[in-house]
């Protein structure tokens, strides 16, 4: 399994717009793909414009599909991207589950 963790600093006053966005690809691209496992948005109310993703994967081909989707290419990497300032991309293995 493959975990992303995406902390993400969005442009003052952009959190509403961004968590629209968020919103709206939800059931077009992870609900719609087998190989993404799960796709969690947290915000954090003492840290507006911040979002943080996390995101599980079956593997790095799942991971590829999720990216290259028409749904991702559209609402993430185009609408939800000119609505941040930065952010870092972190993987993670797992090494335990209970």
């Amino acid at each position: 399994m493959l975990a992303k963790v995406f902390p993400i600093k969005l442009k003052p006053g952009k959190q509403a717009e961004a968590e629209a966005v968020v919103e709206e690809f939800a059931p077009k691209g992870p609900e719609q793909e087998p190989g993404t496992l799960s796709f969690r948005v947290y915000r954090d109310p003492a840290n507006p414009d911040y979002l943080l993703f996390v995101e599980h994967f079956a593997d790095q081909a799942a991971y590829d599909a999720h990216t290259g989707s028409p749904a991702y290419q559209e609402l993430i990497a185009g609408r939800f991207a000119e609505l941040i300032v930065e952010f870092v991309e972190i993987d993670h293995e797992l090494l335990v589950s209970k």
